[in-house]
């Protein structure tokens, strides 16, 4: 099956001074929904090998999107995802820490817990968002859903 590839001359546009949001290609992200676990082979090796933070971070968006299209599997990217556990860019810890609030791996709440306290002792540059939300929010979900009865 072919993958469209993901380049870095595309429509994804990052938060600015305007707005606090990502804008994706929704063709795009729907191609890769759509292709539920067959994408993710793909998506992996981009994580894997790119240091560019906008494709890093399109493709955390589009991952982030397929687990609410109901894709399997995505916990199994951890060693992949794992990479950017200790990235200073707002932007890919904003979407790492969603990620990880919603596949819930054990081994993710420690680099939660790093990040925050990391980014509390060392605060960020001031970015459009604000990853420290979605990290607090992360870490509250892994305890809260650890004591529900």
């Amino acid at each position: 099956m072919y993958i469209q590839p993901i380049n870095n001359n595309n429509n994804f546009q990052m938060p600015n001074q305007y707005r606090n949001y990502c804008i994706a290609d929704p063709n795009k992200v729907d191609y890769f929904v759509k292709q539920k676990e067959t994408a993710l082979p793909y998506l992996s090796d981009i994580l894997e090998h790119s240091n560019n933070e906008n494709q890093i971070t399109e493709t955390l968006y589009i991952l982030d999107r397929m687990i609410d299209g109901g894709t399997k599997n995505i916990d199994k990217m951890y060693p992949v995802l794992s990479r950017f556990n200790n990235t200073k860019s707002p932007n890919i810890q904003t979407f790492l820490a969603g990620i990880y609030r919603k596949i819930q791996i054990p081994d993710a709440f420690g680099p939660l817990v790093k990040m925050l306290i990391q980014n509390s002792i060392n605060p960020l540059p001031n970015g459009h968002f604000d990853p420290n939300e979605e990290i607090g929010g992360a870490i509250l979900s892994y305890l809260s859903d650890r004591f529900r009865n």
